[in-house]
């Protein structure tokens, strides 16, 4: 999120109009035609071949390497800074290029994304890229490679004052929708349907004109401006980006929907803040730090996305790799203003086959690589099966040939890779336990590696799942450089996966563990520090109270860890109180997430530590209003030294009359995952087993999603019957799992024999009812048991042994192998009963 972004477009055009112009006569202005020197050809993947004087030490050498040989080139800093100073892309002697970037200041390698090689690109100056903003992340990235490995945290941020701002009263965005409902809906509905609506063939997000006036408005509240209509995104895409306009005029259009807006802000009465609260200065986004993504380890990415940019058709590789593998966004596919895309129907972000082509080279050259990625997904039912999972990321070219994928199948995360032991289509795969449920629809941090060693490995958020790669050992091999890199579909179309992406990379070596574990704990997105001027209410100059604060999504912001500090070093003279502090935003306190109304300390001297003062390890989420651009956030105070509130403990409010429903079922169902965990907990036999895996797929849609009772079907039945049978079979066809189940019976008798007295029969029978009922139910020693009212014991041995009977009333003619098909089928009969299926 970079809320100078408006900005951009103009200073982008001054920007380049002076870069023409310096084109044109780089040098001193004497009217003389100067022409830089010429530097050597790029060879292939556009960098350079250095001919000139040899570095002098090992820092210059990393200079040239890391950043010099990425900014020399002619259609980058080259085109000038050869000859014009400052001659930081001179290509004749590396040393004095290296001596222009360190007299002039040029680079912070503390601190790379302040450097002024960052800012002047991020401002316009020559930036290569279509989007300033990915300009700059290129440059930090060469120049964070040149500074080295590194950990960055707040202490390296040296805080500045902001610009105080008074709390203005302000409009928000009322939960009533019905005005919005009556002014800018209509145009909307009207004119915008034919696209950003759920019922279109060509719906595209947001749902702005959904037939659902609740679902519209939610879509266009960040697209509207209630304090400057004009600037609203609604208005902007008609009158400056002529989009859809629907008269032939687009500034009439433009118009139009401004009077929209304009009628519906209208209607909606300023909030007036109380004058009683104790409040401090005002700040916003614009105004704070930005914490850079500090302690990363990012050493060997190749393609980066941190899809920043928030509006057009491209999500930049900002890894400064190239060939750059830019991704196109087609189909449905939405920005999100917390840095992310949205993925929905068979939307897609898919890089070229010539800008993929670097994962070809340069990861078959490792044979080894890591997909990092920060997602969330829609749902847990996405997906055909493990061997087609919905695609997260892929590098690939159809449904059935790929050189490696992300999906999603379920619950389960997928990783197919192409290898000298897989087909064409990346299989085996590899995929999470069925029961450890590892997707869930929120943010994960998902991290596949793969190494000839250890084959592929998947982590979610920072710990390693457990899965065994089924074809450990194996090396990449029979890659194709003709397939692309593609995000949320496969790039046929035909495998969408539906959530969000937050952050993507891909690595040229299987991060380790622990740098994985690192990168969790970093987190995704942009960070600030938002500081909350103080000053005038403990008359100490240069106080301020900051906040660590994230915008998590499209709907709120993270709040965290406050703390005091001095910008000016001074130091308090005595203890200052300081009670209760409350977030406002937009001229109102939060009505929700106020943690810190509970703070009740003392800002001394004694308590401050390198210059800060905590006041809480705690955080909390803030509704957003009117969007990172427009919220303006404040902090209120119960007491902060001699300021006083008197803030009223509201009275609790009256207990809901309860709810007259009928009455529910004291049983339940369990569900698929619940039927097989316990199947395999009974058995003894592991759900990986190949015999029970393969029935567990074929079943699986078959059995119970719901654990309601009146969803049951006589088809489910059947399925269960199917994976117990599945799993008796593995359990007696194995004669060390059968033995531990069923000790001292006599296998290799015959029917007639093996059964023929009750002793015989109960080393069967008892071990089945102590599996089945745990030995918890309610008999003769113990009537009052707690699940009196489950399965009778004494009934359920009496159908066992009527079963038996039938199996072996075949006497001494019985089949050689009914002793086992008999085991067999009390295993099935007693373990796929209702007993085991209701909870």
């Amino acid at each position: 999120m970079n809320t100078t972004r408006p900005l951009l477009r103009p200073l982008a055009l001054v920007a380049s109009l002076l870069v023409v112009g310096l084109l044109s006569a780089c040098g001193s202005g004497s009217g003389s035609e100067v022409k830089p020197n010429t530097p050597p050809p790029p060879p292939a993947g556009g960098g350079f071949t250095y001919n000139g004087k040899p570095a002098t030490t090992s820092d210059i050498t990393k200079f040239q390497n890391e950043l010099w040989l990425n900014i020399a080139r002619e259609d980058r800093c080259g085109g000038c800074h050869q000859t014009q100073a400052p001659t930081f892309a001179r290509g004749d002697d590396i040393n004095l290029a290296y001596a222009a970037v360190i007299d002039n200041s040029l680079v912070n390698l503390t601190d790379p994304g302040s450097s002024r090689l960052v800012t002047k690109v991020v401002g316009g100056h020559n930036c290569w890229r279509a989007d300033p903003v990915a300009c700059g992340d290129d440059m930090t990235t060469w120049i964070n490679r040149w500074a080295g490995p590194r950990e960055t945290s707040a202490n390296d941020i040296t805080l500045k004052a902001p610009e105080d701002r008074e709390i203005a009263n302000t409009r928000s965005f009322p939960v009533d929708n019905s005005g919005f409902a009556a002014t800018v809906y209509p145009l909307l509905t009207q004119y915008c349907a034919g696209c950003h609506s759920e019922s279109s063939a060509t719906r595209q997000q947001p749902y702005l004109a959904s037939q659902d006036v609740a679902v519209a408005y939610q879509a266009s509240r960040s697209k509207i401006r209630l304090d400057n209509p004009s600037q609203s995104r609604l208005v902007q895409r008609l009158r400056a980006d002529s989009h859809n306009c629907w008269s032939g005029n687009c500034a009439n259009d433009a118009n139009e929907m401004q009077s929209a807006i304009q009628a519906f802000a209208n209607g909606i009465p300023e909030v007036e803040v109380d004058p009683d609260l104790v409040v401090s200065k005002a700040v916003g986004l614009g105004d704070a730090f930005v914490l850079s993504s500090g302690g990363r380890i990012d050493s060997d990415i190749i393609a980066k996305y941190e899809f920043k940019t928030g509006k057009g058709t491209v999500a930049f590789d900002t890894s400064g790799i190239d060939p750059v593998a830019d991704l196109g966004l087609i189909g449905n596919v939405a920005w999100s203003s917390a840095w992310g895309i949205k993925l929905a129907d068979n939307g897609r972000a898919q890089a070229t086959v010539a800008g993929s082509r670097k994962l070809y080279d340069l990861l078959r050259g490792t044979g080894e690589y890591s997909i990092e990625t920060w997602v969330i997904p829609d749902n847990v039912d996405q997906g055909m099966n493990n061997e087609n999972p919905a695609r997260i990321v892929s590098y690939s070219a159809s449904t059935n040939e790929r050189n490696f994928t992300l999906g999603q199948y379920d619950y389960n995360y997928v990783a197919m890779n192409r290898t000298n032991q897989s087909n064409a289509n990346g299989e085996p795969v590899l995929a999470t336990n069925d029961n450890d449920q590892r997707v869930q629809a929120s943010l994960q941090h998902v991290v596949v590696t793969f190494d000839p060693v250890n084959g592929r490995r998947l982590y979610v958020n920072g710990e390693f799942t457990g899965d065994q790669d089924p074809s450990a050992g194996a090396v990449l091999r029979d890659w194709d450089n003709g397939y692309a890199l593609v995000v949320g579909n496969e790039v046929s179309a035909n495998r969408p996966w539906k959530g969000s992406v937050r952050f993507l990379a891909i690595h040229k070596h299987a991060i380790t563990a622990e740098a994985i574990a690192t990168n969790f704990e970093v987190g995704v997105g942009a960070k600030y520090l938002l500081l909350f001027n103080v000053s005038d209410l403990i008359d100490l100059p240069g106080s301020y109270i900051v906040f660590e604060v994230q915008q998590i999504d499209d709907f709120g912001y993270q709040f965290a860890t406050p703390f005091f500090t001095n910008l000016n070093d001074a130091e308090p003279a005595g203890d200052i109180p300081l009670k209760g502090i409350r977030i406002g935003v937009n001229g109102t306190e939060a009505p929700v997430g106020q943690v810190f109304g509970h703070i009740d300390t003392l800002i001394s001297a004694a308590s401050i530590v390198d210059g800060r003062q905590l006041l809480s390890p705690l955080g909390t989420v803030v509704e957003a209003k009117s969007g990172p651009e427009e919220d303006l956030f404040f902090l209120t105070f119960d007491q902060i030294g001699a300021n006083l509130y008197n803030r009223e403990i509201p009275a609790a409010p009256a207990p809901a009359d309860p709810a007259d429903i009928p009455d529910q079922p004291r049983l339940g169902l369990r569900d698929f995952g619940e039927i097989n965990a316990s199947l395999a907990q009974m058995t003894g036999i592991l759900a990986t087993h190949t015999q029970v895996a393969a029935t567990y797929e074929k079943v699986k849609q078959q059995l119970p999603t719901l654990t309601n009772l009146d969803g049951f079907l006589a088809a489910q039945q059947m399925g269960i019957t199917q994976l117990t049978v599945a799993y008796c079979n593995a359990l007696v066809d194995s004669s060390a799992a059968r033995a531990l189940v069923f000790p001292g019976f006599d296998f290799s008798a015959g029917a007639s024999t093996a059964f023929n007295t009750a002793t015989k029969r109960e080393q069967i029978i008892e071990p089945l009812l102590a599996r089945l009922l745990a030995s918890e139910l309610a008999d003769g020693d113990n009537p009052d048991s707690p699940l009196a009212e489950q399965a009778d014991p004494a009934a359920l041995r009496l159908e066992l042994n009527q079963l038996i009977d039938n199996m072996t009333s075949c006497g001494g003619s019985c089949a050689s192998d009914r002793t086992l098909t008999t085991v067999k089928a009390s295993c099935a009969a007693a373990l796929g009963s209702a007993v085991m299926l209701l909870q």
